[in-house]
């Protein structure tokens, strides 16, 4: 069990829709917070979020090696290892291949999973050293199954399951744990992200949409319970058992959700 109480908790992307509930969530658990995004605006809202329990705020482009860099130095200045670090930062695009700029998935790769194994390797000697520690990697269900115009998206979200896998067998026995969050559809900005090659706007139909609040309470409880692999929403839960012992009908569940994307592009114009 990981006791949340009375830790370090480093946040990536604290700004955003799952940031924020995270930031309420282990304050409310009792944690101490250490809050990195992009920009001071991002950051500026959330800062209230955590109140006097706030330990620094660190604005860095993690999709950079030097951003990285630069959490950690603040952690290194203040003699801080974090007990629980939350690789949450992330960012999404659409689209074939072809038709996304290379700018775009390249600033994807960095950020959504390079940013978390720089991260990773900057925290993990202390957390060995003290021998405790967790690390939180929100992957997605599109770490588990591919789906149309979601490639590179999907490459990151795979890229990040397989390393935190890796990671939690490297770490047996150091008392460091890892935990993989795999959510579908969220209530987050990622809806917004850019789209390339289609006609319409692509729209996620209501139904696959779940309530960050209720994804980070699962987090929560997921790392409380030392749980490698967590599936925090109903449609992450059924679409991880149908790719597991039905595989077949995961293209027919992927062909059908386009088709209610379009369906539901039309309806919201």
């Amino acid at each position: 069990m990981t006791d949340i109480a009375n830790t370090i908790v480093l946040v990536t992307g604290a700004g955003g829709g799952f940031g924020r509930h995270m930031v309420r969530q282990f304050r409310a658990a009792g944690a101490k917070l250490i809050l990195t995004d992009v920009t001071d605006d991002a950051l500026r809202d959330v800062s209230d979020d955590a109140g006097d329990d706030l330990v620094d705020l660190v604005a860095a482009d993690l999709a950079t090696e030097e951003g990285c860099a630069a959490v950690a130095e603040v952690c290194r200045s203040r003699n801080v290892v974090p007990d629980i670090l939350v690789n949450n930062a992330g960012i999404g695009v659409a689209g074939r291949l072809d038709h996304v700029p290379r700018d775009r998935w390249e600033t994807l790769m960095q950020l959504n999973l390079l940013a978390p194994i720089r991260l990773s390797s900057a925290f993990l000697p202390g957390m060995i050293e003290r021998g405790s520690g967790h690390i939180v990697n929100m992957s997605s269900l599109a770490g588990w199954v591919g789906s149309q115009g979601l490639s590179s998206y999907c490459a990151s979200k795979y890229g990040l399951r397989g390393f935190g896998e890796s990671l939690a067998a490297d770490l047996e026995g150091t008392g460091v744990h890892v935990t993989n969050v795999y959510p579908c559809f969220s209530r987050t900005a990622i809806l917004d992200s850019p789209q390339y090659g289609y006609e319409e706007r692509r729209v996620v139909p209501e139904y696959l949409i779940s309530e960050p609040s209720g994804v980070v309470a699962q987090i929560i409880q997921g790392v409380r319970r030392n749980k490698l692999h967590v599936f925090p929403d109903k449609h992450a839960r059924f679409i991880h058992y149908i790719s597991r012992f039905a595989p077949w009908l995961v293209p027919v569940l992927d062909r059908r959700m386009r088709t209610q994307s379009i369906e539901a592009s039309k309806t919201a114009d």
